[in-house]
């Protein structure tokens, strides 16, 4: 499969959306929010800046209600139905207003500046930007080694199901078009598997997209959320679903070639 080339033609962006997932990360959500909002702040990049609680049980809502007083592009939102990575994501999407949407992590282990670099690629035309930390000039700080093993494995085995040059798709942290997040609706994923299903329903459907490489640092607050034991069967589920639909739909589903 072939990289799509930009877009000739796209309006040009006006905001940009970016969707955090928050539940219990009080040690880190507001330097966060902060040094996210300065970097975009000092590039010029109009933003909003779209927190989901996700039933947090310790201060981050109290800390988010705080920086919403001081920082006016804060948008915090309760997740109100169902709690899970995917779920909180999907809410968020939902209350956001950008024609542009970064995907971030709470925990600050994704740089405030590959968003401004995101926010660029998505402005020359691309429909997509997917980073990756296992490209030349990307990299990876404090990474377990077991996790590091079984994303290599994972991400290998996307690549070689689906024929893509990407070899990061289980990666949080990319960009997307607001026409490209609601192409790819509905999103079923609840958990970390929606990190695998918006970007191969992206590729799947057709939407341009590209790669660059970014810096991705382990958290240095707060637990991890993401439980390995759990995951194998939800990424095989929603891999097996896309490849299902890209085999057996006859492109119903496939972007709009004048759009």
């Amino acid at each position: 499969m072939h990289t799509p080339p930009p877009v000739e033609g796209l309006p040009p962006l006006q905001l940009l959306s970016i969707v955090i997932p928050a539940r219990d990360e009080e040690g880190c959500i507001a330097s966060t929010v902060e040094h996210l909002h300065l970097e975009l702040r000092l590039h010029g990049i109009p933003h909003e800046i779209v927190v989901v609680d996700d039933g947090s049980r310790d201060r981050t809502w109290a800390i988010l209600e705080d920086l919403r007083t001081r920082l006016p592009e804060l948008k915090p939102v309760q997740n109100a139905g169902r709690h899970g990575f995917g779920c909180a994501i999907i809410y968020g999407l939902d209350h956001s207003t950008g024609d542009a949407v970064t995907i971030m992590m709470a925990d600050e282990s994704d740089d405030s500046r590959d968003v401004v670099r995101y926010w660029k690629e998505l402005n020359r035309g691309y429909e997509c930007v997917f980073g990756s930390r296992f490209l030349r000039g990307g990299g990876v700080i404090d990474y377990p080694r077991i996790k590091y093993i079984l994303n290599r494995a994972a991400n290998f085995f996307i690549k070689c199901l689906f024929g893509i040059p990407l070899n990061d798709t289980t990666n949080a942290f990319k960009a997307y078009r607001r026409t490209v997040i609601d192409g790819c609706r509905p999103l079923i994923s609840p958990h970390f598997n929606l990190t695998v299903e918006l970007p191969l329903k992206a590729i799947v459907r057709g939407y341009s997209w590209t790669t660059m490489p970014i810096t991705w640092r382990n958290r240095r607050t707060g637990e991890a959320k993401l439980k390995i034991k759990e995951m194998g069967s939800r990424y095989l589920f929603i891999c097996t679903y896309i490849w299902l639909e890209r085999a057996l739909s006859r492109g119903d589903y496939r972007r709009p070639k004048n759009s």
